[in-house]
């Protein structure tokens, strides 16, 4: 394993044009994050040792012969995991839940309702409702084995799932863009609730990077 000093957070990316936004929101969050094609092997994973994985959203189904998939040992690796879009319905295909293509295919706001208790949804007060933002096609109709529903939607009753025990969560809708309320402290929660990441990526580490990409 790589001993980094800080926290990071590894991004599999599976298409979405989301992808470097996600990476983006956490940087602010201050947490190192990088993004990586999800044809990532487990070894690799072990080797950048990270405090979280973020599986991101794609035009790809789940349905699909053609589906982009994800080495299944990810999930034994005891490192949290947040999906979001079809990274949730990669979740519940592997976990032996049900996705089908949806009737009414969301782009744009949607009215999200949490529900019970998670982590994920800590420190947002009372507010129980949420307006999302939402781009998919397919929704998961059937939750996969030990999981629990956390919220849905008006076109979803299974918009948002976990496995507490196991550290694993899926979103349907995209928290970060800010067409999403809360999202930030939805990402934070990730993090620092449930990844226990340390704050450690400063503005300072960005004009680093910045100067080392131009003399490269």
């Amino acid at each position: 394993m790589i001993n980094h000093k800080s926290s990071l957070i590894l991004i599999i990316d599976f298409g979405s044009q989301y992808t470097q936004l996600i990476a983006r929101r956490v940087r602010d969050s201050g947490v190192y994050s990088i993004v990586k094609s999800n044809n990532i092997l487990v070894e690799q994973i072990i080797k950048i040792n990270p405090n979280g994985i973020i599986l991101s959203g794609g035009p790809e189904s789940v349905g699909s012969k053609k589906k982009i998939n994800l080495s299944k040992e990810i999930f034994d690796l005891n490192i949290p995991i947040l999906g979001i879009c079809y990274g949730m319905q990669l979740i519940a295909h592997h976990f032996k839940g049900k996705v089908n293509t949806s009737s009414k295919r969301e782009f744009g706001h949607s009215n999200f309702i949490i529900q019970g208790k998670s982590k994920l949804f800590s420190n947002l007060g009372k507010t129980k409702n949420l307006n999302v933002w939402m781009s998919h096609s397919d929704k998961v109709i059937k939750l996969p084995k030990n999981f629990v529903t956390i919220g849905c939607s008006d076109n979803s009753k299974i918009s948002a799932i976990t496995n507490e025990k196991l550290k694993i969560y899926g979103l349907q809708f995209h928290p970060e863009v800010t067409h999403t309320n809360f999202g930030k402290n939805i990402i934070d929660n990730f993090l620092f609730g449930i990844c226990l990441c340390k704050k450690s990526w400063t503005t300072k580490n960005i004009i680093s990077d910045s100067i080392k990409n131009i003399k490269n």
